[in-house]
């Protein structure tokens, strides 16, 4: 059972994540800022993990909190479903396209946070979302989830494709490196016997 449900109640921010490494992609958010959502739910879709999100944060003030602490918790529960790694892959990733658009996303389950963004959106904004926080939300989930993830757009005009692709090809990343390989049974995937 690769589940875990973490809550998190800051003066800023109350989170509640649930996840389920092995679901089937279901999806029930409700974080008050309805594109993180619509990213979120193409990450649960792609890589056929369920979430359950829920938040309440100062939007009053702007998205950042929320956005960053979301990130932070989801990184706290996919730490605790994920469970010694015995026998996963560990490493995941995905090339995702959407019109003029193409992402890379690679993730190594390495135990140790490092990030490597490099999207260059073509405009600050998608609606009323500030892109900025695109980078918080994943440096949240990587110093959480204590992997090594590298982000890369290689094309895109419209920053909607590009965000899109980025948070598809993050969860078909996440599904690969998960998943267990039926011919490493209950090994550590390190030369060092511990990630």
């Amino acid at each position: 059972m690769r589940q875990a449900q973490i809550t998190r109640n800051t003066l800023e921010t109350q989170i509640s994540v649930k996840v389920d490494l092995d679901g089937t992609g279901k999806a029930v958010l409700d974080t008050g800022v309805p594109f993180l959502d619509h990213m979120l739910d193409q990450v649960a879709r792609h890589g056929m993990i369920d979430l359950e999100i829920s938040a309440k944060g100062d939007l009053h003030i702007d998205a950042h909190h929320t956005v960053e602490d979301i990130g932070i918790t989801l990184g706290q529960a996919f730490t605790q479903a994920i469970g010694d790694k015995k026998g996963l892959r560990r490493y995941g990733h995905a090339y995702v396209p959407l019109d003029e658009a193409l992402s890379r996303v690679v993730v190594d389950l390495s135990g140790r946070p490092g990030m490597e963004f490099n999207i260059g959106f073509v405009r600050a904004r998608i609606g009323e979302f500030d892109v900025d926080l695109i980078n918080e939300f994943f440096r949240g989930f990587v110093n959480h989830a204590m992997v090594t993830l590298h982000l890369d757009n290689l094309s895109g005009r419209n920053a909607h494709h590009q965000a899109e692709t980025v948070f598809k090809a993050f969860g078909r990343a996440l599904r690969m490196a998960t998943e267990i390989d039926p011919r490493a049974m209950g090994a550590i995937p390190s030369t060092k016997g511990s990630l």
